[in-house]
C-alpha cells in the first residue's frame, strides 16, 4: 500500500508515523502540518517529508490518509476544521489514547464525505516532540483501531493494514473496549507512577539520590508532560475512577495482610503479581 498522507500536529507519534511510513515505502508522498510556525520550519528539508504546509486545510488536500496527531483534547476540532477540505472518501484516523468521544464526533463530523477510523498506537514514551520521534515506534506494538457499528469496513480495514504496514499489531475493538482497557494498563500506571513521586516528594528531598532501578524503573512513565496528561485523564475520567476504585480495594487487601502478620496472603499477592508480569510479551 503506497498512499499520499498528510500528518497534522506531529509530535513524538506523529513524527513517528511520517518516518516509519517513509522507512517501510508505506507512503508516495508525505505532508506535515504544526502549529507553531517555527516547528514548521524546523520540518522542512526532513527526509521523511515531501512538504509543510502553512495550514490544516492546505495539507490535507490531496490526502487518501490524514493522521491527525494532536493532543486529544485538539483532535475533534481540527477533524472538524479540515472536514470540507478532504478529498471525497479520505480516511481520517488519529493517534489518541481515548477513544469514546473523539470516535463518535469525529464520524459526526466528517458526514459522508470521508470516514474517520479511532486508532490508538500503543507505543511512546515520557520524551515528546518530533525530535525524538523514531520509524521503529510501532514495531510489535499494539495499535488499537476502533470502529463504530456504522463505520465504513473497507475505512477499517484500510487503517488496520497501515499500523500492520507500519511494523504494529494492530487489534480492532469498539471505543468504549478501548477505554475501558487503557484505563488499566496505561493510565492507571501513569497515575499511580506519578502519584508516588508526588507523595515521595512531601519526603526528605536527599531519599532521591540514595533511589536505586526499583523506584526508577516504577516511575519512568512519572517524567511525562503532566499537562497532556491532564487533558487524556479528563477525557477518560470515569474509566479511570473505576481502575482507581479496584486498585484501592487491592492496595486495602494488602493492608490489611500486613496488618494482620498473614504473611502466606502477603506472598501470594506478590507471587500473583510475578506470575502476571513474568507473562509480559518480551
Amino acid at each position: 500500500m503506497s498512499l499520499t498522507i498528510a500528518i497534522l500536529a506531529p509530535g513524538l507519534l506523529g513524527g513517528s508515523v511520517a518516518r516509519a511510513a517513509r522507512t517501510h515505502g508505506v507512503a508516495n508522498r508525505i505532508t506535515l502540518w504544526a502549529r507553531r510556525p517555527e516547528v514548521r520550519l524546523k520540518l522542512q528539508g526532513q527526509p521523511w517529508c515531501d512538504a509543510v504546509a502553512d495550514t490544516p486545510e492546505a495539507a490535507v488536500r490531496g490526502a487518501q490518509l490524514v493522521v491527525v496527531a494532536a493532543p486529544v483534547d485538539r483532535i475533534v476540532p481540527l477533524v472538524r476544521q479540515i472536514a470540507p477540505h478532504l478529498e471525497p472518501g479520505a480516511i481520517v484516523t488519529d493517534v489518541g489514547s481515548v477513544k469514546g468521544e473523539i470516535a463518535r464526533l469525529g464520524h459526526a463530523a466528517l458526514g459522508e464525505r470521508a470516514h474517520f477510523i479511532g486508532s490508538h498506537p500503543m507505543a511512546g514514551s515520557e520524551k515528546t516532540g518530533w525530535e525524538h520521534s523514531t520509524a521503529e515506534l510501532f514495531v510489535r506494538r499494539t495499535c488499537f483501531v476502533t470502529p463504530l457499528a456504522d463505520s465504513h469496513e473497507p475505512a477499517v480495514v484500510a487503517v488496520a493494514r497501515f499500523w500492520h504496514d507500519l511494523g504494529g499489531e494492530p487489534v480492532t475493538v469498539t471505543p468504549d473496549q478501548h477505554d475501558e482497557i487503557v484505563a488499566h494498563i496505561s493510565h492507571l500506571p501513569q497515575v499511580l507512577a506519578s502519584s508516588l513521586c508526588a507523595f515521595l516528594a512531601r519526603k526528605d528531598p536527599a531519599w532521591r539520590n540514595h533511589a536505586g532501578g526499583g523506584l526508577r524503573d516504577t516511575t519512568r512513565i512519572a517524567g511525562s508532560d503532566p499537562q497532556l496528561w491532564r487533558v487524556i485523564l479528563e477525557q477518560n475520567r470515569d474509566e479511570l475512577l473505576r481502575a482507581l476504585r479496584q486498585y484501592q480495594d487491592e492496595l486495602q487487601g494488602l493492608h490489611a495482610a500486613l496488618a494482620n502478620r498473614d504473611w502466606p496472603e502477603v506472598a501470594a499477592r506478590l507471587e500473583r503479581g510475578k506470575s502476571y508480569r513474568d507473562q509480559f510479551r518480551p
